[in-house]
């Protein structure tokens, strides 16, 4: 088996053995909650927070990589949420949702892992300048787009949809480890030796963990009702994204680890906060779940899919 394909198949097979142990019942179901929020709120922001700290930012802002990847992103939403409305009948406010589903990467529990194991420690730091803009983005125009079309949850007026995207943004544990990893690395300290065991210990452990979490709270979430829409949504999701971030990659001049890492993220499946974000404001629950299911399956392949593509065109 070559390096990508067992590479593959050992990330795969972590979201596998969650799943199988919470299906069969060796693991609760809560479970898959416990090992997230460890992932989620502990074990990956101390792993962005050790990059950000040890990395070298000499190149400048990475302006092309974020237009590279955003551009992918907003086409793919824009595409997705007509796909919505227009050919599956639903709501504008469901239309957002679907948008969001077909372009919300999973790059925390599925991105961090799979890129480190890919691309090594040089991939994930061109990943985590990804991550440390993505969430709030994504987030922000989510909320905008809600309030803008009314209804249960949406923020009233600009005062408050900018009073959700700062709390969304300053609590958010993945930014908090970025900005706390750039904070440290600006001020030329060196970490202690106790600090540093402590950060590495929780670090190293967060790519397993985040793996076996998602497969439990794939559990959780299960596919229902009307499938169709969901199909059509992991498709954008996993083929039209990352054929886009490959052309934008052409058009813009990226190169090199870079446009390996921007279309690698845009092809990662759907992550869960759609999800969450169509439980808060009571609309398209079922497409959101749905949606990350379905691509997160469809992702075993596709994903080593992808990867071949860029390791093939960019060497």
């Amino acid at each position: 088996m070559s390096p990508l394909f067992e590479t593959v198949a050992f990330v795969f097979a972590l979201v596998a053995l969650g799943y199988v142990s919470g299906w069969s019942g060796y693991l609760r179901k809560e479970t898959g909650a416990g090992l997230s929020d460890f992932a989620i709120s502990v074990g990956v922001p101390l792993l962005l927070f050790r990059t950000m700290a040890q990395a070298d930012f000499t190149g400048g802002l990475p302006l092309r990589l974020w237009a590279t990847y955003f551009a992918a992103a907003t086409v793919t939403w824009v595409v997705a949420q007509l796909t919505v409305v227009y050919i599956f009948g639903r709501d504008s406010r469901a239309g957002v949702v679907g948008g969001l589903s077909s372009s919300f990467s999973n790059l925390a529990l599925l991105g961090v892992p799979f890129v480190l194991g890919i691309f090594g420690h040089q991939g994930f730091e061109v990943l985590t300048l990804i991550i440390a803009v993505h969430l709030p983005l994504m987030m922000g125009a989510t909320i905008a787009m809600l309030a803008w079309f009314g209804g249960k949850g949406a923020p009233q007026g600009i005062k408050a949809i900018l009073r959700d995207f700062v709390y969304n943004l300053v609590t958010n544990p993945l930014v908090i480890g970025i900005a706390a990893g750039l904070l440290w690395r600006f001020t030329g300290l060196e970490m202690p030796s106790l600090a540093s065991r402590l950060v590495d210990a929780l670090a190293n452990v967060a790519a397993p963990v985040a793996l076996f979490a998602m497969g439990l709270g794939l559990l959780h979430y299960g596919v229902s009702g009307n499938v169709r829409p969901a199909i059509a949504l992991s498709f954008l999701k996993l083929f039209l994204m990352p054929v886009l971030a490959l052309v934008a990659v052409k058009l813009i001049g990226l190169t090199g680890i870079s446009a390996k890492v921007a279309v690698t993220a845009a092809s990662m499946p759907s992550g869960m906060n759609p999800y969450l974000i169509a439980v808060r404001f009571g609309t398209g629950q079922g497409l959101a779940s749905n949606s990350m299911c379905i691509s997160t399956a469809l992702a075993v392949v596709t994903t080593a899919f992808w990867v071949a593509v860029v390791q093939w065109v960019f060497g």
